[in-house]
């Protein structure tokens, strides 16, 4: 019996899942870990650098995890980095902090290469033919356009939750100011103006994937009546509803979010910078609908690897 790791350094959120490979080629998952370690936390007010707290933590979360796996034997062990490392000055810093703490090599993933692990993931996984793809990560968005179950066009933005709510302050402990939110979704949107492939003649649906969306999906079956902590994949809510659920969040102070939120009460003073991108991506496309997806680009690289061996 064999086994695959997989640890991905996100730009808010350091994630593991170790699993099983079947003789039909297969997978079993067999553990699932995330930590919240804000890797991209601070980079702005450190010359576009990883701070020394933020690799820390990672650092620290790694060697957690590699408890976790290695209690398997014939494990191999793959490590994807996303934004935060893709942009960082000190990058091979890093890196090399990674591999004398735990002996993995980072794979840094480009944004093209995000966007198209995303896609993998979701298609896989979900039973949709034409849609938008939006992935929020920490310090960037991943977009990809899927027709006839193919990704036609896709495209990695520099901005996320944690970087977005540092920027525009979107982060502070009272109701945030419409007027940081109106300079946020301005920015957002001169990002969207440049891709030509974004627009809203045809209404698709858009498949959700990161941290701030699956929040909303939780927040939404809870309201709902449905138990936040199961599964979520293939939820879908009205882009009615969703902006609904935003606006509520927008006049919330800090501790007001942090209640709503209850087990995810770490996302309180990025969720609206979060879900900034979702709002001005229904806005620009006129979507109708989301549908969330569990299967990204861990999923991604998980059938890339089941392909090639």
């Amino acid at each position: 019996m064999s086994y695959l790791a997989v640890i991905d350094l996100g730009s808010n959120s350091t994630r593991m899942v170790v699993e099983e490979l079947q003789a039909d080629g297969n997978f079993i998952e067999l553990r699932r870990r995330k930590l919240d370690t804000r890797l991209a936390e601070g980079m702005a007010e450190n010359d576009g650098e990883l701070t020394d707290s933020a690799m820390t933590r990672v650092v620290n979360a790694l060697l957690e995890f590699q408890q976790d796996y290695m209690m398997f034997d014939d494990v191999t062990v793959v490590g994807i980095a996303t934004a935060a490392v893709r942009e960082a000055e000190n990058q091979a810093v890093f890196l090399d902090k990674v591999f004398r703490a735990v002996g993995v090599e980072i794979r840094v993933l480009t944004g093209d290469q995000e966007a198209y692990y995303d896609y993998l993931g979701a298609a896989s996984a979900l039973d949709i033919t034409d849609a938008w793809l939006l992935d929020t990560g920490g310090a960037s968005v991943e977009l990809v356009g899927i027709e006839d179950r193919m990704a036609t066009n896709m495209m990695s933005l520099p901005f996320g939750a944690v970087n977005l709510s540092e920027k525009f302050k979107l982060n502070i402990e009272g109701v945030v100011s419409p007027e940081s939110i109106e300079k946020a979704a301005k920015y957002v949107n001169t990002q969207y103006a440049k891709l030509p492939w974004l627009d809203d003649t045809v209404t698709l649906p858009i498949i959700l994937l990161g941290g701030a969306n699956r929040s909303l999906a939780r927040l939404d079956r809870v309201k709902h009546g449905l138990p936040a902590d199961s599964d979520f994949h293939g939820y879908e809510m009205s882009t009615s509803a969703v902006v609904e659920t935003y606006h509520k969040l927008t006049m919330m102070t800090k501790a007001e979010r942090e209640e709503l939120l209850d087990l995810e009460a770490n996302r309180a003073d990025i969720i609206v910078s979060g879900l900034l991108p979702l709002i001005e991506l229904i806005k620009h496309t006129g979507a109708n609908k989301v549908i969330f997806s569990a299967s990204g680009v861990r999923e991604g690289l998980l059938q890339e690897y089941r392909m090639e061996n």
